[in-house]
């Protein structure tokens, strides 16, 4: 059984001392009823894994707008690549006596389509590459994401906008997928 839902938090409405936008932001969660292994092998399958040390010197080194496309090739299926994984359950079990609980943090994306944001709202590299939590409780394991479009929202760019949906549509895609 897949549980989806989509969860909307207000920015608050504090006040601080700096300038500050709020900004709306739209969890899109998924939960899924088999093991945390096999949901992160299905996203695993799905994006690409460059090495990233090679993958960075390749990105300076190219020299023009060709190049930089040949390097960004080791994307998969989802037009998505891992930049970093983040084993977040280890930190938190730290703790003595604590189990480790499942917990993953996972950095993907597609550098040519943050450029394509951010050269309409410099901002969008603030959230490129997007953040999936792929986390196990009692009742499923949850992969939970940050809506692109509700983060770019306040900019009111429309280009920028019809990017950030199609990235969404993607990464949406992509754990619908890896929850079924």
């Amino acid at each position: 059984m897949i549980n989806v839902a989509l969860m909307i938090w207000p920015a608050r409405k504090e006040a601080i001392s700096v300038p500050g936008s709020p900004v709306a932001v739209e969890r899109f969660s998924v939960t899924a009823a088999k093991p945390f292994v096999e949901v992160l092998s299905a996203i695993a399958a799905q994006v690409g894994h460059p090495d990233m040390r090679q993958f960075v010197t390749d990105m300076q080194a190219a020299s023009d707008d060709q190049q930089l496309q040949a390097v960004v090739n080791n994307v998969g299926p989802s037009d998505l690549m891992e930049f970093m994984r983040l084993d977040q359950g280890a930190v938190i079990g730290s703790e003595v006596g604590s189990d480790v609980p499942n917990v993953m943090r996972l950095l993907i994306g597609n550098p040519l389509t943050m450029r394509r944001m951010a050269k309409h709202v410099p901002d969008a590299g603030s959230y490129a590459p997007v953040t999936i939590l792929v986390d196990e409780r009692a009742d499923g394991v949850h992969l939970s994401y940050d809506r692109m479009a509700s983060l770019l929202a306040p900019y009111e760019n429309p280009q920028a906008l019809e990017v950030a949906e199609s990235l969404d549509s993607k990464v949406e895609s992509l754990l619908l997928s890896a929850a079924q």
